[in-house]
């Protein structure tokens, strides 16, 4: 039973760390008063007959506090990625230089801010719902051994104990994470 407990925790703490990585990756997304290359890297661009993410057919960097620079690897794709960003729903209006596109980034209203805030927030319950979907399949996991009696009862509520202390941990991680990302959009 220990030796199955610690390979079902590994994979638990695993999946959790899943779900923290993908509530990060969601978070950088957000845009806040700062530049970020990463709130244009889920932008697709229609490109060589295909879609393509950007950061396959341009280089993204950030050129100062408030701009965005894409250096296009391609001139024959420049208007293509230039539309792209502008239809990205992102509310930026990219103006083209030869093959450089620079993204000035409009300062947020506090309406947007709140927005944004609301979306933050919408992330990280999915992810606090991904993380209970762990716990569950561990907690099953846990019945079933007890069920085929490969774990005591008591065994078993210790397991369960762990689980939930496992997953109370990764809770408090994305309401501090949340509570970071809310400051950081709210700061003007």
């Amino acid at each position: 039973m220990a030796a199955d407990f610690q390979a079902l925790k590994q994979d638990l703490t695993r999946r959790m760390d899943g779900a923290m990585e993908t509530l990060k990756k969601e978070f950088q997304g957000l845009r806040t008063g700062r530049a970020s290359p990463a709130l244009l890297e889920p932008i697709r661009v229609e490109a060589y007959g295909s879609v393509t993410p950007l950061n396959q057919v341009a280089n993204i960097s950030v050129a100062g506090p408030g701009l965005l620079s894409v250096q296009v690897w391609d001139k024959a794709v420049t208007k293509a990625v230039e539309s792209a960003i502008r239809e990205a729903n992102l509310g930026l209006n990219p103006q083209a230089e030869g093959q450089v596109i620079r993204v000035p980034l409009p300062p947020l209203t506090q309406e947007r801010r709140n927005e944004l805030a609301k979306a933050a927030a919408r992330y990280a319950e999915s992810t606090r719902v991904a993380i209970r979907g762990v716990r569950r399949d561990g907690m099953e996991q846990v019945k079933g051994w007890v069920k085929k009696h490969e774990a005591s009862e008591d065994e078993a509520k210790r397991a369960e104990d762990e689980i939930q202390k496992l997953t109370d941990q990764y809770v408090k991680q994305v309401d501090a994470t949340l509570v970071d990302k809310e400051k950081d959009i709210r700061t003007v």
